[in-house]
């Protein structure tokens, strides 16, 4: 796999196989730690506040790459910033098992700070080891491979979280995660001679900003808009203050980006203004993809058949991957979660049994086994690794007949494919008849079938495109760029998932989804023949 590749590769495919185990070893356990009751080690959060503070959350880490990639760039260069990133990030998530909630924001805010370190300077390390004529060509498939290695990670990682936190409780599960991330900067360090001739700082050219004049004149305004957007008057679309706050705080930082393509020298214009365009229409595709450790978590939680075959039972309750949930003596007596009006006190039904029918409930004593919610988080993984090679089979036959799409073209794509995917969203709450019984977990698997091969032409293919036509000075801010878009999409996941509740259609938000993918795709149609011209050009 890695033959045709520089020798660095492997090294960087690992430290990330890693850094992604502790984060989304810690992603597919966040709503669901968030919403466990306090006497349960959790918080005891509503739908709604969990997937806001989780939006906020995976909106601020993506945020933060602009500031990191502005300093390796300029200052730190790309290896001291991925370590430094890697060792916040693992303190962070050991910080994340303290039950408290100021330790819970300082653990955020140290995960935050160290992705925006980590995230956009291992991509960027990345792109540079194919600047070699001999590796330019395999750059698509080198980023590919590393999109593998992260979705490793991703897949390995719910085991080892499921059986932590349901043997040892969730601190456990988040040392777990700081644990894989120390191992990833390990690695990291352990194959340093290959890409240190990579780690070149990028001097200051004509119209380029200092690092103080930018300090001043966009993150002190980003600070100075998001207490604007905290306190600002509410309104039918800007309800929540978490969310204003974050979307003001972004105005400076686009500014900048609109400025820095006005004032770049006549042969970097295009180049920028197709990167910009492009992460402008990747916002969609985020808003939709991200719901996956929010409102996705929550269908897997309470709308599908979890319930454990008999035949595995024994093995799973070993390796302690599955759940039990238990009768209740009074659960014919309360109200399920759901329809609780609010502000009434009292207990509730586990939220498994929700769309359960009452007589087929486990009685007092009784017990069911079901999967651990936070596995649903390995199906799209799992079918990263399954389908990468075979996208890569696929774009390799077509190049060997010349008829491999653009870069642009396969972003395009992957925006109708993940369009589709949401059907089979659409056809399980029409199968549950509006989440009134278990959905077949087939849908869920399904959905990720079809949207994971969408990731696969649009993610890796983004990060390739930012790699490929940003100037070399420039690489980094501008991967800061495609993290923002990331980031901002993100934040709309958590403003989406919180409206689940609120829909008494659950076909509704799928819809929006679709409308969000198949809009993003029209976009990026039309300015095909351009975006082409550009990338013919920079070849």
């Amino acid at each position: 796999m890695f033959r045709k590749h520089p020798s660095g590769l492997p090294f960087l495919f690992f430290t990330e196989m890693w850094e992604r185990f502790g984060y989304y070893l810690m992603i597919g356990i966040f709503t669901l730690y968030l919403k466990e009751t306090v006497d349960k080690g959790g918080f005891g959060l509503t739908e709604n506040e969990a997937s806001n503070l989780y939006g906020t959350f995976i909106a601020l880490v993506f945020l933060t790459p602009f500031l990191g990639g502005l300093l390796a760039d300029r200052v730190l260069g790309y290896r001291r910033s991925i370590t430094i990133g890697g060792l916040l990030m693992g303190a962070g998530y050991c910080l994340m098992a303290v039950h408290h909630l100021y330790a819970l924001y300082a653990a955020i805010a140290l995960v935050v700070f160290g992705n925006g370190f980590f995230k956009p300077n291992i991509s960027t390390l990345l792109g540079n080891l194919y600047n070699e004529p001999r590796f330019s060509g395999e750059k698509d498939s080198g980023y590919n491979i590393f999109y593998m290695g992260i979705n490793i990670g991703a897949f390995i990682c719910n085991f080892v979280g499921a059986a932590m936190y349901l043997t040892y409780g969730w601190g456990a599960a988040f040392i777990a995660a700081g644990i894989g991330m120390f191992v990833g900067i390990g690695i990291f360090w352990f194959g340093d001679r290959h890409y240190a001739h990579a780690d070149v700082l990028k001097p200051l050219k004509a119209g380029d900003m200092p690092l103080r004049d930018i300090f001043l004149t966009i993150f002190l305004p980003a600070l100075a808009m998001a207490i604007l957007g905290y306190f600002f008057p509410q309104t039918p679309i800007l309800k929540d203050k978490s969310t204003d706050a974050f979307l003001f705080a972004c105005v400076p930082i686009i500014v900048y980006y609109v400025l820095l393509m006005r004032r770049a020298a006549p042969e970097e214009k295009r180049p920028i203004a197709a990167i910009l365009a492009v992460c402008v229409v990747s916002v969609a595709f985020w808003a939709v993809f991200k719901q996956n450790g929010a409102m996705m978590n929550t269908w897997a939680q309470k709308y599908t058949d979890r319930e454990v075959p008999a035949a595995v039972q024994p093995t799973l309750s070993a390796l302690r991957l599955a759940d039990v949930v238990k009768g209740d003596s009074t659960v014919g007596k309360m109200l399920d979660a759901q329809f609780r009006p609010t502000g009434q006190t009292g207990p509730t039904v586990d939220p498994y049994l929700l769309n359960i029918p009452m007589e087929e409930r486990p009685g007092p004593g009784e017990k069911i086994h079901v999967f651990a919610t936070n596995l649903s988080q390995s199906v799209n993984p799992f079918w990263v690794i399954v389908l990468t090679p075979l996208v890569l089979a696929f774009f390799g036959w077509l190049r060997s007949r010349g008829k491999e799409p653009s870069t642009p073209d396969k972003i395009f794509w992957g925006l109708v494919i993940s369009a589709v995917s949401m059907f089979f969203m659409i056809g399980a709450v029409m199968a549950c008849h509006n989440g009134a019984i278990k959905a077949s977990p087939w849908w869920f698997v399904s959905t990720y079938f079809v949207l994971t091969i969408g990731e696969l032409f649009l993610s890796p293919m983004g990060l390739s495109l930012v790699s490929k036509l940003s100037p070399v000075r420039l690489t980094a801010v501008m991967m800061g760029g495609w993290f923002l878009a990331t980031s901002i999409g993100n934040k709309m996941a958590g403003v989406l998932s919180s409206m689940w509740d609120s829909y008494d259609d659950k076909t509704l938000p799928f819809v929006i989804n679709i409308g969000l993918l198949l809009g993003a795709a029209a976009i990026i149609f039309a300015m095909l023949k351009w975006l082409r011209g550009i990338f013919r050009e920079s070849a």
